[in-house]
């Protein structure tokens, strides 16, 4: 098979490696890939909103598989170009996408179907916003209803501090057309899990739970990130709750999409908040997340290019999906100052000795100038370990986090830190 991936971050870095992995797999290529990805496909440099080029390059290649890795083609509508054009891919229609695309729609859709989330309520008026937030008081989350890189969510201890995040989203268009509409709903108590799943629009398997840090600081502190590390499984997601996640969240959602004309195959992610009530979605992603995906698919047993093409074909029910009983853990070497202003350029050292070391290092932010691997991003690798526990898996990722050097490296101490606890 020749297949073609669509991305160029940790996520696809792990996708790759994975994908290659099938012995199905005889080609493939990666637009716009990393110097990571480059070991194992051949990079090519279109860009991924690009839908006339990335069609026409699969046409020309005769590749047999498509998948894509961001969020922002997929709500473009990349899928629908190369389905029109009889081309197999990996992931949702632009119709189904606006699961993660738009708040308003995601959070319509549980509400029709009673799926469990925060109440809320949808604003394009500021002065409405901010007299909702006065009479409901805080804390209180406000989110951008489009997508804005996993920034635009706002957890707001006291109503000024609302008020503030609703101006800046609508009156200052702090992310632009995505925050033309803002969704103000209420702080659910909790703790968060990330559980992705494989669909082909009728039938649900879930992955291994994981777990995600958000914030740039060792003990939960500082900004919001687009992930400064990750681990799985979950311990807060028990066997249990897992079946009550698919039961009550997942397969329902499913369903909905399809009952609503959306059919929703590929991979769906619900950031859940594990209350005491039960698991209510924070949101849902249509894609595997970043950098959850580095933490799931090396746990993954089982050919994902077969469990790609049985959620095309919508026969997942009979597709054997196995995971290895084992922990992972991911630790994002992201740049000094991230995620906020950060160089670029710096020189990285001693990714053989991480490897060495038995991690996997999945490239996110880098490029190559001058023969030599650089910086070139705010996060700039994951070091993922496996071990057949999450202490071993811990310990491993962070003897190879400090084995590779470049300038002002930044990273959190504390990774896994609530599965450790569990188990001293």
């Amino acid at each position: 098979m020749r297949i073609l991936l669509i991305g160029g971050g940790g996520r696809e870095h792990a996708l790759a490696w994975k994908l290659t992995a099938s012995p199905k797999v005889e080609k493939m290529y990666c637009a716009p890939g990393n110097p990571g990805i480059s070991r194992w496909a051949e990079c090519v440099n279109i860009d991924v909103r690009d839908s006339e080029a990335l069609v026409a390059f699969a046409l020309d290649k005769a590749v047999d598989l498509t998948v894509v890795g961001p969020e922002l083609p997929l709500a473009d509508g990349l899928a629908d170009a190369f389905a029109a054009r009889g081309l197999r891919v990996f992931g949702p229609g632009r119709a189904a996408a606006r699961l993660e695309s738009s708040k308003a729609f995601a959070k319509a859709l549980m509400a029709k179907y009673k799926i469990p989330t925060a109440r809320f309520a949808v604003f394009s008026d500021a002065e409405a916003a901010k007299a909702y937030i006065r009479e409901n008081g805080a804390p209180v989350v406000i989110k951008a209803d489009g997508l804005a890189a996993g920034k635009g969510v706002v957890v707001a201890e006291t109503v000024e501090a609302a008020q503030a995040a609703v101006d800046m989203m609508l009156r200052d268009a702090a992310f632009g057309e995505a925050s033309s509409r803002v969704v103000v709903e209420e702080f659910m108590q909790g703790e968060e899990a990330s559980l992705l799943a494989f669909t082909d629009g009728y039938t649900v398997v879930p992955m291994v739970a994981a777990q995600d840090h958000k914030r740039a600081f060792d003990g939960d502190q500082g900004p919001n990130t687009g992930g400064m590390g990750a681990y799985a499984p979950a311990p807060v997601m028990t066997a249990a709750m897992l079946q009550r996640a698919v039961r009550e969240v997942l397969q329902p959602t499913v369903d909905a999409m399809r009952r609503e004309g959306c059919l929703f195959q590929g991979c769906l992610y619900a950031g859940l908040m594990i209350t005491a009530e039960g698991p209510r979605v924070v949101e849902f992603n249509c894609r595997f997340g970043d950098p959850e995906a580095q933490v799931v698919l090396p746990l993954l047993e089982s050919d994902l290019v077969e469990i790609m093409e049985a959620c095309i074909d919508a026969r997942l029910a009979e597709t054997s999906v196995a995971w290895k009983d084992a922990a992972a853990v991911c630790v994002v070497l992201a740049a000094g100052g991230y995620p906020g202003d950060y160089r670029k350029g710096d020189a990285i050292l001693g990714l053989s000795a991480a490897e060495d070391s038995g991690a996997l290092v999945f490239h996110a932010g880098t490029a190559l100038r001058d023969g030599r691997l650089v910086t070139n991003g705010g996060r700039v690798l994951g070091v993922t370990a496996v071990d057949r526990d999450i202490l071993g898996a811990i310990d491993k990722a962070y003897r190879a986090a400090q084995a590779i050097t470049f300038d002002d490296k930044h990273y959190r101490k504390d990774i896994a830190h609530r599965a450790a606890a569990r188990v001293h």
